[in-house]
């Protein structure tokens, strides 16, 4: 036994020291580099995280939409039924700086359009755009994002359209003045082009009508004065919106030369307020805003499209139209648009909403007739409006809705003989599956 245990450690301290050689030859391991983890960035709110090696936070995120559109129609060859599907995804950095916030943010969306309700008719359409894409440094912003007419802290929930500015994204040049206790003013270079309404050649009897919108030479100048607080939001604002027209159709002055009309500023004013409820419910809220334009339709109809009423206004939604010897008669109008949400549990509530619009035109463009056709429309129809519809919006988890919604729109058409006292109506329904993240 003593033999055996004298073989083992002989055995062993030999193993030993030939391990401790080969281990000296070894050339020395270098230090391994430490792992730089993703860190939390609870400065911004959820889902930010720190660039690794930045001191920038970033967060990644998206949504994806289906909706699924019923609309009355007044003309069998249009569809009543549409599809549409949406895809977003979008990234927002951030930066503390000695200037104040540095912020990138891009938003870019992929959607198909199929039939009538979505502007397709009888086909479908893919498209991939940039939603928005903007810096924002200290009180700077430039780049696409929404419109500084329009108040991104209004609690709206409806899915289709209602007869205001809602929060279209425009190409800009702002600034903003921030004064503290919520209140702040900007004052905001916007893209024109995409505010113009109308402006397509438009011929009568009397060579009444619009002409092609002339290149653009000035921007829209906008601005707001705001205040953001724990009880809500209010803002006024204004904007002044350029009208430029080319040669008007079918008019010849004394030197062979067709009469161009002259440049026309139109003008916008309005303003809004979301109001928090707790005292109805958690997450209660109710808004309203309101808008009067002269010679800037846009400022009402601005990112709107394909409502129940459209193609049925009697004439030309124009925001300036001239008569033959180049004189202007500009559009003007006003709309009220409101609404109040009530949760009725934590992942149920309800909204219901409407909207009035009235839009109108000088006398010499009305014209409702003449003496061999009494009941031909010759001139544009000043025409009323108002919508109003609810939903109801399921949220099972976080992140997802399950919508229906219901809208009904009237419309009243004046001054053209064979519209005269009468009006048209239409029912839209709408199914919405909504996931963001």
């Amino acid at each position: 036994m003593k033999l055996v245990k004298s073989l083992l450690l002989g055995s062993a301290a030999g193993l030993a020291a030939v391990a401790g050689a080969n281990a000296a030859d070894l050339p020395a391991r270098k230090a391994v580099a430490a792992v730089e983890y993703v860190r939390v960035c609870s400065t911004y709110g959820a889902g930010f995280f720190y660039i690794p090696g930045t001191d920038s936070c970033m967060r990644i995120g998206g949504r994806v939409r289906a909706d699924y559109r019923y609309v009355e129609q007044f003309n069998r060859a249009n569809d009543t039924a549409g599809f549409r599907v949406r895809g977003r995804i979008q990234t927002d950095v951030r930066t503390q700086t000695a200037y104040g916030l540095l912020r990138t943010f891009v938003r870019f969306e992929i959607q198909q359009n199929s039939g009538n309700p979505f502007g397709q008719g009888g086909t479908f359409a893919s498209d991939p755009y940039v939603a928005e894409a903007f810096v924002q440094f200290g009180g700077l912003t430039a780049g696409k994002v929404v419109s500084f007419w329009d108040n991104p802290d209004l609690p709206t929930q409806h899915f289709g359209t209602l007869r205001f500015s809602d929060a279209p994204d425009v190409a800009l040049l702002a600034y903003t003045f921030s004064f503290g206790n919520g209140f702040s003013a900007t004052l905001s270079l916007e893209d024109g082009v995409e505010r113009r309404v109308g402006q397509q050649p438009f011929s009568t009897p009397f060579a009444l009508g619009g002409s092609n919108y002339a290149g653009q030479n000035a921007p829209d100048l906008v601005g707001n004065v705001r205040y953001s607080g724990t009880w809500g939001s209010a803002q006024l604002n204004g904007a002044i919106h350029q009208t430029r027209g080319l040669v008007i159709p079918g008019t010849l002055t004394p030197t062979g030369v067709g009469i161009v009309p002259d440049t026309e500023y139109g003008y916008a004013i309005g303003g809004s307020v979301g109001i928090n409820l707790p005292m109805l419910g958690a997450g209660d809220a109710a808004w309203v805003a309101a808008q009067y334009v002269d010679g800037a339709l846009g400022y009402i109809t601005g990112g709107q499209s394909g409502g129940i009423t459209d193609g049925n206004t009697g004439g030309f939604l124009q925001d300036v139209f001239y008569d033959s010897f180049g004189n202007t008669s500009r559009g003007r109008g006003w709309s009220i648009a409101g609404g109040l949400t009530h949760n009725w549990t934590p992942t149920v509530r309800t909204s219901i909403f409407g909207s009035w619009a009235d839009i109108n035109y000088s006398g010499a463009v009305n014209v409702v007739g003449s003496n061999f056709f009494p009941n031909a429309a010759i001139g544009v129809a000043d025409f009323r409006e108002y919508r109003i519809g609810g939903n109801v919006i399921w949220s099972p988890v976080s992140g997802l809705n399950l919508g229906l919604e219901v809208i009904y729109a009237n419309i009243d058409r004046n001054n053209v003989a064979r519209f005269a006292g009468q009006s048209e109506s239409g029912t839209e329904g709408r199914i919405r599956v909504q996931r963001d993240f």
